[in-house]
């Protein structure tokens, strides 16, 4: 770890670069890492968190809130210190931005804005012409994370409009934010381009409605495009609005096995023989999951693989393509990190 900087007084940035003083892979804006937290816990654990840096830096940056109860979190600015060695994957996801020239909406809520900033200074470093809107919504202007940096961005952008909207708290003097939520009937008052592509990333609840309201106005569902870092919405057929409690082991004795991280999730357990696949470990532990077949069919199941190795009984009927998993036929033959 290069650096540690305090963004708000809860959100703070680390500067990462290679141990071994080498070149580290180039990110795609939009795109995240894969961070296990070595000394925050036993197993060590794993957490993925948004690049908000330049794609064209030569460090990487994360910036992580500080969650209550969150043992990654706390961790990180409790006891994080430069010079200290984290285990970080290559950059990975799809939430990126799109080739083309129409407008382009980048809509984020509190830390969400890590994706759509590195998203804004890719667009800075080109130059780019296309009509650009950030739009943010923050309890407060002192909860608002790299307003300074945003703002810099957007200024050297030729066609940007900037909204900030602050839910709680007075609007310090000169400050041009709007007080109030940033909901369906704020957004069309902003006189939005129908044409546009969206970007959106901040609580999943945030981002379901911010869509409904998009879509609201006209704007073609397909071209709005989402980033969460929480477990998915479960795809279970036959079940209906099940409540799930908070991620838990397994009751019972624990297993032996390899040690299983659902990295979305935040829980590490060992696996064992009373659960036939990773997808019935999953449910024991009250992860939210996706399945219809359970026998490596139709494909619903599949699930990015980290790290690790695993085996099918049975063989699912097509493999899934490289990195994924088909949890609903699988166990774990070494220590394994899903991303559920």
């Amino acid at each position: 770890m290069v650096e540690l900087v305090a963004e708000t007084s809860s959100v703070s940035s680390i500067r990462l670069a290679a141990d071994d003083g080498g070149p580290l892979p180039a990110p795609v804006a939009g795109q995240y890492l894969t961070v296990r937290v070595v000394g925050a816990g036993d197993p060590a654990p794993v957490r993925s968190y948004s690049l908000s840096s330049d794609p064209r830096s030569d460090t990487y940056r994360i910036s992580v809130k500080c969650e209550q109860g969150g043992v990654a979190s706390e961790y990180i600015h409790s006891h994080l210190a430069q010079g200290a060695v984290l285990d970080v994957a290559a950059p990975r996801g799809e939430f990126v931005l799109s080739d083309g020239d129409e407008p382009l909406l980048l809509i984020s809520a509190g830390i969400g804005a890590t994706p759509v900033l590195a998203m804004l200074h890719q667009l800075a470093d080109e130059r780019s012409a296309r009509d650009i809107w950030w739009i943010h919504a923050s309890h407060s202007a002192a909860e608002q994370p790299f307003a300074d940096e945003s703002r810099r961005l957007l200024e050297s952008l030729d066609r940007a409009h900037e909204h900030v909207f602050y839910s709680t708290g007075p609007l310090p003097s000169g400050n041009t934010a709007t007080q109030g939520r940033l909901n369906a009937e704020a957004l069309g008052t902003l006189g939005l381009p129908v044409d546009a592509r969206a970007y959106l990333c901040g609580p999943a609840s945030f981002m379901t409605d911010v869509t409904d309201a998009l879509v609201g106005l006209g704007i073609d569902a397909t071209r709005v495009h989402t980033e969460m870092f929480g477990a998915l919405a479960p795809i279970n057929p036959g079940i209906a609005d099940v409540s799930h409690p908070h991620p838990h082991p397994p009751a019972g004795e624990p297993g032996t096995g390899p040690t299983i991280t659902f990295a979305r999730s935040g829980l590490a357990v060992p696996a064992s023989d009373r659960f036939r696949s990773l997808l019935e470990l999953a449910e024991a532990c009250d992860i939210p999951t996706r399945w219809s077949c359970r026998t490596g069919v139709c494909h619903t199941c599949i699930t990015t693989v980290m790290s690790g190795d695993l085996s099918y009984e049975p063989d699912p009927l097509e493999p899934p393509p490289s990195g994924e998993a088909l949890i609903c036929c699988s166990r774990a033959t070494t220590d394994l990190v899903l991303d559920l």
